[in-house]
């Protein structure tokens, strides 16, 4: 392996997998892991908030400000990329998407979405919400292919914060320490 094996290839990536239909949560985690990436399905928007850790809306206080109230630190299990169906009851996979995304902590998770429908308007939303890509259903293996410069990237960069985390140490971070 390369330079780029022993910093992103030597451990395995986790995708959370988002559908209500039994049927698509099997076939994208066969597809996942037929591709050996590590997999955890849930059925629902609120179930994918939940197992990353942030409190649903409806269960927190209304004079709290913050959408994004994560108890993710005691989260066992990072996970590096997110795919979800979009029509789902209660909370849509563009729903989902909006939180993960107004999340600091979370924002930065690559998200995929998948709908059975080509609706070029949905598409588009999905895309500008920063949606890495949109899936037509049924997936297939060469959708899943599609995963890998997403997780890559996002792994790299969070081993570049990490190394910069390292290099500082506890020192804090000023102005001149990059000039």
């Amino acid at each position: 392996m390369g330079s780029l094996g022993g910093v992103v290839a030597d451990s395995q990536f986790h995708v959370l997998a988002v559908d209500d239909s039994v049927i698509d949560r099997k076939l994208i985690e066969r597809l996942l892991k037929i591709s050996s990436y590590q997999v955890t399905t849930v059925d629902s928007g609120n179930e994918a908030l939940e197992f990353l850790g942030l409190q649903d809306e409806e269960n927190k206080d209304s004079d709290l400000p913050s959408v994004c109230t994560a108890n993710h630190n005691r989260r066992e299990v990072e996970v590096d990329l997110i795919i979800t169906d979009y029509r789902m009851p209660g909370m849509t996979g563009y729903d989902l998407l909006r939180k993960i995304k107004e999340c600091s902590s979370l924002r930065d998770i690559p998200v995929v979405i998948m709908s059975s429908e080509n609706i070029p308007s949905r598409i588009n939303r999905c895309l500008e919400q920063g949606a890495e890509e949109f899936f037509l259903k049924p997936v297939q293996q060469a959708d899943v292919n599609k995963l890998r410069p997403h997780l890559l990237k996002e792994r790299l960069r969070n081993n570049k914060s990490k190394l910069i985390e390292e290099c500082l140490g506890s020192r804090p971070i000023k102005k001149e320490n990059f000039q």
